[in-house]
């Protein structure tokens, strides 16, 4: 089940020793069962983007809310990097994917392209799964 990181764990900096966590879109029926897919799967904490407050803002790019991010080992991923570091902490098989897919030439412009498709696409996606809140 998910929880919440304390406003005190970021302004102090703990959350380096936090489970990850997962920045998403709440306001997105895609998104929020992206989200739940990976906290029944995983072990995180979710965050939707009405939950964050200033200090959690600041971390992340002005345009935030154009896809996820994750919060993890005092780093934050966004977007398509954040979509893969979630699939590599869901699967063993996954990360070790990654990690060869990382050394190819281009990798990074194609996953951030392919995120971007999906992205755009989220509404169609929600006909599809789709969760309304956690």
């Amino acid at each position: 089940m998910s929880r919440r990181v304390s406003e005190t764990a970021i302004q102090t900096g703990r959350e380096k020793s936090a489970r990850p966590r997962i920045v998403y879109d709440d306001d997105c029926g895609f998104c929020t069962w992206s989200a739940a897919f990976a906290d029944r799967h995983g072990d995180f904490d979710l965050m939707g983007f009405s939950e964050l407050t200033k200090a959690e803002k600041v971390r992340l790019p002005a345009d935030y809310e154009r896809c996820v991010h994750l919060f993890a080992d005092g780093e934050v991923y966004s977007c398509g990097e954040a979509t893969e570091q979630v699939l590599a902490r869901l699967d063993p098989n996954a990360r070790q994917l990654f990690g060869a897919l990382r050394g190819l030439p281009g990798y990074a412009v194609t996953r951030e392209k392919a995120y971007r498709w999906a992205a755009d696409r989220r509404a169609w996606w929600g006909k599809i799964v789709r969760r309304e809140s956690l």
